[in-house]
């Protein structure tokens, strides 16, 4: 199955903050915080993004202690969410590490690296916020993303035995 979900999910780690890339929005592309009322665009973005149905994923997000819009960004197209990303954490991880969460962008505006710049914003809140690292977790089969995350600064972290052969191989994929 090419979208297999191996397990554990592969991590990637951003060291600090001070090295992130400057970028600029599309024309017609902006940005802007969660707030009530966003709960169906962020469920129709995660639904498009990640193929799959993401109806009680929003409900449980704003179970975790740490829920409250001002963490979820999104990238608007003439004032329409079709990209997001969450500043979040967890507990196992240090306390001064934030977590990327649920990064997807609509396919329709795939390409135009919309997922970069909402992470930006993301991690932009967890360094106002005082965090001095960030973590994330993905999957093996989402090579766009992996790319995006190399490129904001994020590497890879070995947390499973199993991990090194399979950055090996995405790396043997993605040309790196």
């Amino acid at each position: 199955m090419v979208n297999e979900r191996l397990s554990p999910q592969l991590v990637m780690h951003l060291e600090n903050f001070d090295k992130l890339p400057m970028m600029d929005l599309p024309e017609k592309y902006s940005t802007r915080s969660a707030k009530e009322g966003d709960e169906q665009a962020w469920v129709d973005i995660i639904n498009d993004s990640f193929g799959y149905s993401a109806n009680r994923s929003f409900d449980s997000l704003k179970r975790e202690a740490c829920f409250s819009y001002d963490r979820v960004f999104f990238v608007l197209y003439n004032g329409i969410p079709v990209g997001t990303a969450t500043s979040w954490y967890r507990q196992e991880w240090p306390d001064d590490t934030g977590y990327l969460h649920m990064v997807g962008v609509k396919q329709d505006h795939s390409g135009k690296h919309l997922g970069a710049y909402v992470s930006l914003e993301a991690l932009a809140h967890m360094k106002a916020r005082g965090f001095k690292s960030c973590v994330l977790q993905t999957d093996d089969f989402r090579i766009p993303a992996i790319k995006t995350y190399l490129r904001l600064g994020f590497q890879p972290k070995f947390t499973h035995e199993n991990h090194l052969e399979r950055w090996d191989h995405i790396k043997e994929k993605i040309k790196i």
